[in-house]
């Protein structure tokens, strides 16, 4: 076991980003309705596979956020066939690394392994479908821990904010929670919440298999077929189903905290990730925030005025519009004027105050950091998911860095118009109450 882990690492460091084209995406499907999507990448002996289903904390039932997210805990933790201590040995015998998360709209169970026990790593995510394990014991020990952690989280102002604009932005929306639940939520959930969000939406139709590393599909698709043709059925619910939320704007939540530093949080709805505008909108995002310090927002709040260390914004693009956020962290005396200064900085752009010089910047430096996100099968079968789950063309990745390059600074300044009017953001705070 120890010579596979060592050989497992070596992969994984040389797996490290190499300057080459992208290559295609293939798609296949299996006869249960799974679809299958591969990127083949025969440079290092190992395979990585993130299986995507629509059972996200959207689905959630009402009142008991958290409940995907000890659903993937859940389902990793041992089996019908094996309990926690022989299933963890089982896996680390042959260095299978299997793990499962839930965000917004999704549920993944991910998979890595050398190609040479790639059969006993498809067993292990085949028994995880097939005989999934539901012992009282290890529910009651796992939700234990989880409302030690959430306990934990209270005293963190970015959890307490996230919470805080979750509630403000989506409010009785099913995005209106954060994915890991709260301790009242977490507290509500029983053993047999977990099994139905399993019985209702872990179905093959509907899910996308990523596959990236050194495997063809013509080798693929019989192992995969011997051991999930018995998995079957369609969700109860898709992505198709989460209605859309209605914005917001204008609002605002105080949360008092004993801390001498203050985090303002602006937040309003963004986009979905099949937003026609969705690549002007990115390159937006990067120069308004997302681009660290060459940021629009880092220059005016903390290089001129040295209001926080550091101020960044982002969009969460989902099955339907979800969170553009912009959050900094300051000493409380100088919130407001670090909100000033934020807003400020929106009505300039909203009303077109963007330079040809920062759109090539931007381009350059998101075009320039592309390979970074394509640096190992990890990072690909995650993006791989992502295009299989919101229906995006195949050709996504293969053509991002030309349809960034193709971003005009009309395209700009029309995001600009649309997203970032002051009045549009609603506002959360979090720390010591400001007088």
């Amino acid at each position: 076991m120890k010579s596979r882990m060592l050989a497992l690492l070596t992969c994984l460091f040389m797996a490290m980003p190499v300057a080459q084209a992208v290559p295609p995406i293939q798609q296949a499907g299996l006869s249960n309705g799974l679809t299958v999507l591969l990127m083949e990448a025969h440079n290092v002996p190992m395979v990585s596979m993130n299986l995507g289903l629509p059972s996200g904390s959207v689905f959630d039932p009402k009142g008991k956020g958290g409940t995907a997210m000890l659903l993937a805990g859940m389902l990793t933790d041992h089996t019908a066939a094996h309990d926690h201590v022989s299933w963890a040995d089982l896996l680390d015998q042959d260095a299978i690394q299997l793990g499962a998360s839930a965000s917004k709209d999704s549920l993944d169970i991910s998979l890595t392994v050398l190609k040479e026990v790639l059969n006993p790593g498809l067993d292990a995510l085949s028994e995880v479908l097939l005989q999934p394990g539901w012992r009282a014991k290890r529910f009651a020990i796992m939700k234990q821990d989880t409302l030690a952690a959430a306990q934990k989280e209270r005293e963190e102002p970015g959890v307490r904010a996230a919470e805080a604009a979750a509630e403000l932005l989506f409010g009785e929306h099913p995005y209106g929670h954060r994915s890991e639940g709260s301790m009242q939520s977490l507290a509500a959930i029983g053993l047999d919440d977990i099994k139905a969000l399993f019985a209702g939406q872990v179905k093959p139709k509907g899910a996308v298999l990523a596959v990236s590393g050194d495997i063809t599909m013509d080798e693929l698709l019989p192992l995969l077929e011997a051991r999930l043709a018995a998995w079957q059925g369609t969700p109860k619910q898709t992505l198709a189903d989460i209605p859309q939320p209605k914005a917001v704007s204008g609002l605002s939540r105080d949360v008092d905290m004993p801390t001498t530093q203050t985090m303002v949080q602006l937040t309003r709805l963004g986009l979905a990730r099949s937003d026609a505008a969705f690549f002007p909108a990115f390159v937006l995002n990067h120069m308004l925030g997302g681009g660290g310090f060459g940021s629009r927002l880092m220059e005016e709040v903390r290089e001129k005025r040295g209001l926080a260390y550091g101020v960044y914004s982002y969009f969460s693009p989902l099955a339907v519009p979800g969170p553009f956020l912009i959050s900094l962290q300051t000493r409380a005396d100088q919130a407001v004027q670090g909100e000033a200064v934020v807003r400020s900085v929106l009505a300039e752009m909203a009303n077109g105050a963007i330079t040809r010089a920062e759109l090539k910047a931007s381009k350059e430096n998101l075009i320039g950091s592309f390979a970074q996100r394509m640096d190992s099968n990890r990072e690909r079968v995650g993006l791989i998911s992502m295009i299989g789950m919101y229906g995006l063309p195949l050709d996504y990745l293969v053509s991002w860095t030309s349809r960034v390059d193709a971003v005009t600074l009309e395209q700009v300044a029309k995001q600009a118009e649309r997203f970032l009017k002051p009045e549009s953001w609603s506002r959360v705070r979090v720390g010591a109450k400001l007088q």
